[in-house]
């Protein structure tokens, strides 16, 4: 029989979200492709050291050493095939059991990621993100450089992730936006036993509660969001209704999320307003996901932002 990943854990990632990169960026945005090209033939060998999404793909691998596979993790890229030798070589040195991928030389990876059905596209380039989020599949938006940051949980899988924007659509924060805190209090208390809609990163959560479940992968996944009381009803009648089992919730009603995160210390934090993102950089691995209605008005080039994550953008959190 073919083989088939209809029944595992599809995570697809660009290798400059696994590994860091951004030497080789750096030659291509100083130069062309052809430089960028050479710069990693000659490097070939060099094996990349850890990126942004290293510590999630590293945890969820771990489940596939009993010989029973359940996560597949499949390289998404815009290098040529033969550049993309050093992201297979640098997973095989760091003990990833990455063996498939797709390289692009420079066009769109996109059309190639949606038949792979994954719960979760991390990439670097925010076309390509933006892309994925069109076609719902889920998706976030990483920086190419290492985080400075350090792994304190390294038996457990920690996922942090918004509410309004990420976990659930963007409904209750159009109501913000609209009408105010008061309104979207009102809103929110009115409609507590109506679920939110779906967001985003629903199926990866969801995708991450199976695999814990049929593989005893060891997960602990927090909200972490601007509403609060009464607004936080909703959100966790929501979660119940879906059988999402959350095991920490922050309702910090504007607070900074920054030193929350610190003190949970996510292998990921995933939101959908950058103002949150650039604050929480310096503790934690993060993950813009360009969704909604703060994220409708693009930069002036989608394509590429690998020296951090961008400007600030109101939002809920103010």
């Amino acid at each position: 029989m073919p083989y088939t990943l209809e029944d595992k854990l599809v995570i697809a990632v660009s290798t400059s979200a696994v590994f860091d990169f951004s030497e080789a960026d750096n030659v291509f945005r100083e130069n062309d492709e052809d430089a960028y090209r050479r710069f990693q033939r000659e490097r070939i060998d060099d094996v990349a050291t850890p990126g942004v999404a290293f510590s999630l793909v590293k945890k969820l691998l771990r489940i596939n050493d009993g010989g029973n596979v359940g996560v597949e993790v499949i390289f998404i890229s815009k290098n040529d095939p033969f550049s993309g030798l050093r992201g297979f070589r640098s997973a095989r040195e760091h003990g990833l059991d990455i063996t498939r991928g797709i390289f692009t030389r420079g066009r769109s990876p996109f059309p190639y990621v949606k038949p792979l059905n994954p719960v979760l596209f991390l990439s670097t380039d925010e076309k390509s993100v933006r892309e994925a989020l069109d076609a719902n599949i889920p998706a976030a938006r990483v920086s190419s450089q290492t985080p400075f940051v350090v792994d304190r949980n390294p038996d457990e899988l920690r996922i942090a992730l918004d509410g309004d924007g990420v976990l659930f659509d963007d409904g209750s924060e159009t109501v913000f936006q609209q009408f105010g805190i008061e309104t979207f209090h009102e809103h929110e208390v009115q409609n507590a036993h109506v679920p939110l809609s779906p967001g985003p990163l629903r199926p990866f959560v969801e995708g991450l509660q199976r695999v814990q479940a049929s593989h005893g992968l060891r997960t602990r996944i927090a909200l972490v969001t601007a509403r609060n009381a009464p607004s936080h009803e909703r959100a966790l009648r929501t979660l119940d209704q879906w059988g999402v089992d959350i095991d920490e919730a922050f309702f910090l009603g504007g607070l900074p999320k920054a030193p929350f995160l610190m003190e949970f210390g996510p292998d990921l934090f995933f939101d959908d307003q950058l103002s949150h993102l650039e604050r929480a950089e310096g503790v934690a691995a993060v993950a813009h996901v360009p969704f909604g209605l703060l994220n409708r008005v693009r930069p002036a080039d989608a394509s590429s932002d690998e020296c951090g994550l961008g400007s600030p953008e109101g939002g809920m959190g103010r």
